[in-house]
């Protein structure tokens, strides 16, 4: 069963004077250790590194994938190998009758759903100058991203509202704020996600909903890597604090954090998660 929503967080959790802790306003906007989690897109790459970290944290994660069980099955493995908790569920997040099914499955099976991350690249982008996509192709990657993202949280905004609280972690990324390099597509589709989170955010956090986005910069993965080139690889991580490029496990971590009761007050915040790039060279550039 899902753990019990607290119409207070937990003891500690905010001095005595955070206006969080008043009901009238904010009913909850805090979820617990042993909540059910579900993350999109988490059998494999980016995904599974989220689903071991928010696992790791003590929640339940629901691995939701769209078509490589075996990758997905071996997430759980990993996780429940680990003493944690998980299991892992077929669907299409672009698709309207398939997230009814996935959403339906989790409350009927956990007695509940406490917090959704949207991860899934639900459509690959294509990186090309503007003079080089056709309308197809563009517009194929904005509407499937905001596809997945609209199905899932309005499927769960009316479960979540019923329950007094809830959280959804949008996972978007830096390539909103900038441009060049062929993200035209990739970019456009990232700043109208962040955009639609920033609209759910003000619609519910009355509701106890807490909707954080957290937007990372280029990630270490080997489509990544495949993409950059050795080159660019070693050049993204000398612009950053950490002397290397992101990898998975540190976007997981941020997203893990994102579910903390801490940052409650962050609601229709970004979390930028770029190594310290924009600081250190900053602007957009190509």
């Amino acid at each position: 069963m899902a753990t019990a929503w607290a119409l207070t967080p937990r003891s500690g959790a905010y001095p005595e004077v955070s206006p969080f802790r008043a009901r009238i306003a904010f009913p909850s906007l805090s979820i617990m250790d042993g909540s059910t989690v579900l993350v999109t897109g988490a059998g494999k790459g980016l995904g599974s590194a989220i689903a071991a970290a928010v696992a790791a944290r003590g929640h339940h994660v629901v691995v939701n994938y769209r078509g490589d069980t075996e990758a997905a099955e071996r997430v759980v493995a990993e996780i429940v190998g680990r003493g944690g908790s998980a299991q892992a569920v077929r669907a299409d997040v672009t698709d309207r009758d398939d997230v009814d099914a996935l959403v339906s499955h989790v409350i009927a099976e956990r007695g509940g759903l406490d917090a959704v991350v949207l991860n899934a690249n639900t459509v690959q982008p294509p990186f090309a100058a503007l003079a080089h996509i056709g309308w197809e192709a563009f517009s194929g990657k904005v509407l499937g991203e905001l596809a997945g993202a609209f199905h899932l949280v309005t499927r769960v905004l009316p479960e979540m509202r019923a329950q007094g609280a809830g959280r959804i972690v949008f996972v978007g990324s830096t390539a909103a704020d900038y441009v060049g390099g062929g993200r035209v597509a990739h970019g456009t589709a990232k700043a109208a996600l962040a955009t639609f989170a920033r609209h759910v955010a003000a619609e519910s956090a009355r509701d106890g909903i807490a909707v954080v986005t957290v937007a990372p910069g280029a990630v270490r993965t080997p489509a990544v890597e495949s993409l950059l080139g050795e080159e660019q690889v070693a050049k993204l991580g000398a612009d950053s604090v950490l002397g290397r490029m992101l990898e998975p496990a540190d976007v997981g971590a941020a997203v893990a954090l994102a579910l903390d009761p801490a940052l409650a007050p962050a609601t229709g915040s970004t979390v930028r998660l770029d190594g310290g790039w924009s600081v250190l060279v900053g602007g957009p550039s190509a």
